[in-house]
């Protein structure tokens, strides 16, 4: 009944479920009591396990003695509408293996080696970064991130992500996403050739070339010459973080589609019509919808009993 109610975009469809496929009527009301009571106990489950993995009790193997699977931590937020406060920030993280993947490029039609995420591994809390923090970590825990010779944080340009990617995983290589980086420079365009929409286009075709081989001081030296400080600023900040080029030959993942990809699993759960939560209920939920999205439900069930 819980993992259904997490599976499920809400309660009432979670009861036509159980009505249509086995025959049995479970008001919405009850599956909520269930969840809230069964929910707990896992979400407290959770957060000791959270406790127990703290930064200063995890130990790490010697040196030479970390493991060769590439790893990749994927950061984000959203919105959640909490009663009697309105909508505030979920803070939502991704852990997962690095693979290689053989794909047909869009442009050539050639098959390339690319990378992608598997073995993935979610967490979301709503609150601050310093919570989220101890969440994020036990999950990298759980993964063998901190035993990873190599890994990279990929996310967008909040500052918070950036600095505690820094702390937690001081030796990743960090990539601002790259659908994110565009998004700025599509801005960038528009605000440089505001009349102008063929121009517009012209700048971010050339621009986004610049972008992908980290030609960044073209985009920087536009901006600056037109005045447009704060869009100037985002580059010359995250330049370092663009090197897509390089970051590619590498086999690093340079898109953090893992986790826009949780972000709107979660709202599908928790921002649906009407939905209003109380802080405790969204917290159950999203330790709930986490372990379905992950596959990991019925392990947690047994060891938080």
């Amino acid at each position: 009944m819980v993992w259904l109610a997490g599976a499920m975009s809400s309660y009432q469809q979670a009861s036509e479920v159980f009505q249509r496929i086995g025959h049995r009527h479970i008001p919405p009301a009850s599956i909520w009591r269930q969840v809230a009571e069964r929910g707990e106990r896992l979400k407290e489950y959770v957060e000791r396990q959270q406790q127990h993995v703290s930064l200063e009790r995890v130990k790490l193997p010697a040196a030479g003695c970390d493991h060769s699977q590439r790893k990749g931590i994927s950061l984000d937020g959203g919105m959640v509408n909490i009663r009697g406060e309105g909508w505030k920030e979920f803070k939502a993280g991704a852990v997962y293996d690095v693979v290689p993947k053989r794909v047909r490029d869009i442009k050539t039609k050639e098959w390339v080696d690319r990378v992608s995420a598997a073995n993935l591994r979610y967490t979301a809390v709503l609150g601050g970064v310093e919570p989220f923090s101890q969440a994020l970590w036990a999950t990298a825990v759980q993964a063998d991130v901190p035993q990873a010779a190599d890994s990279s944080v990929t996310a967008d340009g909040a500052a918070w992500i950036w600095n505690l990617a820094t702390d937690l995983f001081p030796d990743s290589v960090q990539i601002v996403d790259w659908y994110h980086a565009c998004e700025h420079l599509a801005q960038a365009s528009h605000a440089l050739y505001p009349e102008n929409d063929d121009a517009a286009q012209r700048w971010y075709s050339s621009a986004k070339n610049h972008l992908f081989l980290g030609e960044i001081f073209h985009i920087i030296h536009s901006l600056q010459q037109a005045g447009l400080d704060d869009l100037c600023h985002y580059f010359h900040t995250h330049q370092r973080r663009m090197q897509y080029h390089l970051f590619q030959e590498e086999g690093y993942p340079i898109g953090s589609g893992s986790v826009e990809s949780e972000i709107k699993q979660f709202k599908a759960r928790l921002t649906g019509p009407g939905m209003r939560w109380s802080r405790s209920a969204a917290q159950r939920m999203f330790v709930i919808r986490g372990a379905v999205l992950e596959g990991s439900f019925d392990a947690l069930w047994t060891r938080a009993a």
